[in-house]
């Protein structure tokens, strides 16, 4: 009798169609779970697999919002018991955000997906959403995970991928760790088996060539590439499936692991540039989502997003030609405001650690619109909150320890005034 595994679904989740045929070709008995379907049914699943797509529009960052649903702590009591449980690409983002990979104690958020970066010799050649062929080694014993058991240490696989935050981002003295545990299942490597961590055997630029990320226990996998569209990734799946017939669950364990608290501190501009704080004219759907999602965990707030550029360098002619070129923001949906933030508020601005996005628009302002006299782009979000009840200090730490601004692992927050 096949197991029956729950493929578990968010609004925009898009991949269970092949997910459901890769189970079948497996022997896995595939059940449609969404996201708001009564809960206590998981408890009946001997397996999950939470589904690609773009959970709530990838708002904020990818996963983090699903990562918050009351479903993910269902999900993880059940994955204690020794169930496997595999993400795959969108799901690997909510695996990531949850804590769940790669399983520090109480689950503290260790890690990052972040954005793409494609490099070579040094020059970034483009960013964000990529989609191409990959080629995968099995870097591990295979009895360490569930889903490396049909393969042998060393065995490649071609599969597709197509994300724009695959890109694995841990600290370095975690990561000697995660490889000394045997928690990275699978490395891009090119089709000699060999591991360059260079664009395109490396195709987003993940620190270590991770392509796949377990918990210490190995029940638990975050991949980034498409196993599910490809018969190449079938092993994966009868993995699983051989994993729940063996009835031999794997003793569950976490990662005694101290992590480095970032502070936040207050945001200072460069004195030769100027600052745009970019509105929307539209209703912004992604703060209304960041909203919604705190409010639902009880953090009642307001929230409003706003698109931050920092010019450096430049003058006045070179800014007008910034601004006429709809290089930095579409004037049909977006305009520059005057934004200051008022006393009943606190705003923080959100910045990638490597601005690629900043790097692009610079090159791409030379190249398309011969815009030179720019030393730099810095791009970033502002997010403004308004506290609606309760303590105000007590309610922004609660929105700030929710993580749903910023991933501190590729991040970097500043209180702006």
């Amino acid at each position: 009798m096949s197991a029956n595994v729950a493929i578990v679904q968010f609004p925009g989740s898009n991949t269970e169609r092949e997910t459901f045929m890769a189970c079948e070709r497996a022997g896995l008995n595939p059940v449609e779970f969404l996201w708001n379907e009564n809960h206590d049914v998981l408890k009946s699943f001997l397996g999950f697999i939470i589904v690609g797509g773009f959970s709530y529009e990838d708002r904020s960052r990818s996963g983090v919002i699903a990562s918050l649903d009351p479903i993910i702590n269902i999900i993880k009591k059940e994955s204690e018991k020794g169930k496997p449980v595999l993400g795959i690409c969108n799901g690997a983002q909510i695996l990531v955000e949850s804590g769940m990979v790669p399983g520090i104690n109480n689950y503290s958020l260790s890690s990052s997906l972040s954005n793409n970066k494609r490099i070579v010799n040094g020059e970034v050649l483009g960013t964000g959403y990529y989609n191409e062929w990959a080629h995968l080694s099995c870097s591990i014993d295979p009895e360490d995970s569930a889903f490396t058991r049909a393969l042998n240490a060393g065995d490649t696989m071609h599969i597709p991928f197509a994300h724009a935050e695959g890109r694995f981002v841990i600290p370095d003295n975690l990561l000697n760790i995660l490889i000394n545990n045997h928690q990275i299942p699978f490395r891009y490597c090119d089709n000699n088996e060999n591991i360059i961590n260079e664009f395109p055997t490396n195709p987003n630029g993940s620190t270590y060539n991770i392509a796949a990320l377990t918990n210490s226990s190995g029940n638990i996998m975050a991949i980034m590439p498409h196993p599910e569209r490809t018969v190449n990734g079938d092993k994966i799946f009868i993995s699983m499936r051989d994993y729940i017939e063996s009835k031999n669950k794997i003793n569950i364990s976490f990662l005694d692991y101290k992590l480095d608290k970032k502070n936040i501190k207050n945001y200072a501009s460069e004195n030769n540039g100027v600052e745009w704080v970019v509105n929307m004219i539209i209703t912004d759907n992604e703060a209304n989502s960041v909203q919604n999602a705190l409010n639902q965990a009880g953090i009642y707030v307001n929230i409003q997003r706003m698109t931050h550029w920092e010019i450096i360098g430049g003058n006045n002619s070179n800014y007008a030609e910034i601004e006429r070129s709809g290089e930095l923001f579409n004037s049909n949906k977006e305009y520059i405001s005057d934004f200051s933030p008022d006393k009943n508020s606190i705003t923080f601005l959100v910045r990638q650690n490597e601005d690629m996005l900043g790097i692009q628009k610079k090159q791409s302002l030379i190249d398309r619109f011969n815009i030179e006299d720019i030393n730099e782009i810095r791009y970033g979000v502002l997010w403004n909150i308004k506290v609606k009840s309760g303590n105000f200090d007590q309610v922004i730490k609660k929105v700030l320890g929710s993580q749903i601004l910023f991933n501190p692992f590729s991040q970097n927050c500043y209180t702006y005034e």
